[in-house]
């Protein structure tokens, strides 16, 4: 009873210095001390020792105005505070899984001959970066204006950055929870990265993906010449965003797939016109069109004819391609011949 009532006492005395603003002696050498700060993350445990003598009768950890330790006993109700040590050099407590209602000032006091002293130490508790809100997948037409949020919580606070993932991007395009976009052009399209960091952790990272809508355009045709007879092909390549749609024309007259003699294929940027067969009928001036729901565009192909070569006019580079039987038997004419002028050189000797 007498001893519940010594620590009660002392506690009470402790909390009212502390209360009161009783300075803390970390000058003086001799005088028992807490450590330094103690700097943890969250979820780890923060352990907070403090050095005393034996010149201390009594000692005790405070949160604040509350007694978490005194000697031995515990004080509080929280399962995550346990006593590490009680011993003649050291007192010191541990905070298991700290989280950040933790940090703030702890206090050890002690009681010596003449009066309560105390000594402080600040509890910091680090959290690693999340990114809790960030925008939305976007869809715009080309010349619009963007804006991108990224909102991000830890401590520190956590810097944001963002960045274009594009081989032609080069470094950052925004250092801040914000990123503004006028003007937008195609070259802007894909994805841009949000990434919070503040060296408690691994950056985080979270993605938005930007399409920019434009008109077709036609980057790639051209007029072909084929022999009558043979097979000819018209190709139309053309660039959009939404994919763009072709149609085919010779004059006003739309030619669809499954007309006789001729093929049209259509993928995401390029529709081919095969005909199988040329005819006379076939020559002439085509119109390819690349539509979406932005615009279109159009190119005029001609198929034309030209003459099939002839064996007289295959030539493949500065070699001459020949026919393979004339060339050996004039390889074997030559042979023949050798024996021939070997006997002639022989009689006139």
């Amino acid at each position: 009873m007498h001893r519940s009532v010594s620590w009660a006492i002392f506690a009470g005395l402790a909390a009212f210095f502390l209360l009161q603003g009783v300075p803390v002696r970390s000058g003086d050498a001799t005088f028992p001390k807490a450590m330094d700060n103690v700097t943890v993350r969250q979820g780890e445990s923060a352990t907070l020792r403090c050095s005393v003598d034996n010149r201390v009768t009594r000692v005790a950890w405070l949160n604040r105005s509350s007694i978490l330790y005194a000697g031995n006993d515990k004080w509080c109700l929280d399962p995550r505070v346990v006593l590490l040590s009680n011993t003649k050099t050291e007192y010191s407590i541990q905070i298991q899984d700290v989280d950040v209602y933790d940090e703030g000032p702890y206090t050890c006091s002690v009681q010596t001959d003449n009066h309560p002293k105390t000594s402080r130490v600040h509890l910091i508790v680090q959290v690693s970066p999340k990114i809790v809100e960030i925008s939305s997948d976007i869809s715009i037409n080309e010349g619009g204006n963007i804006s991108l949020t990224c909102i991000a919580t830890g401590r520190p606070d956590p810097t944001i950055t963002w960045r274009h993932i594009s081989p032609k991007a080069v470094g950052f395009v925004s250092e801040d929870e914000y990123l503004e976009i006028t003007g937008i052009t195609r070259e802007q399209s894909g994805e841009y990265e949000c990434s919070a960091s503040n060296d408690v952790a691994a950056p985080v990272v979270r993605r938005v993906k930007v399409t920019v809508n434009y008109p077709p355009y036609i980057s790639d045709a051209k007029s072909t010449g084929v022999p009558v007879g043979q097979k000819g092909i018209l190709q139309c390549e053309a660039s959009a965003v939404p994919a763009a749609e072709f149609q085919w024309y010779k004059d006003d007259k739309r030619l669809v797939e499954g007309q006789k003699g001729v093929k049209v294929e259509s993928k995401a940027f390029f529709s081919r016109l095969t005909f199988f067969n040329v005819s006379e009928q076939d020559y002439g001036n085509y119109t390819c069109v690349a539509s979406n729901k932005l615009g279109n565009t159009n190119v005029s192909i001609i198929l034309y004819e030209i003459s099939e070569p002839t064996s007289s006019t295959l030539f493949q580079g500065p070699g001459a391609v020949h026919d393979g039987n004339n060339g050996t038997s004039r390889r074997a004419g030559c042979i023949g011949l050798l024996p021939l002028l070997l006997l002639h050189l022989l009689l006139k000797f």
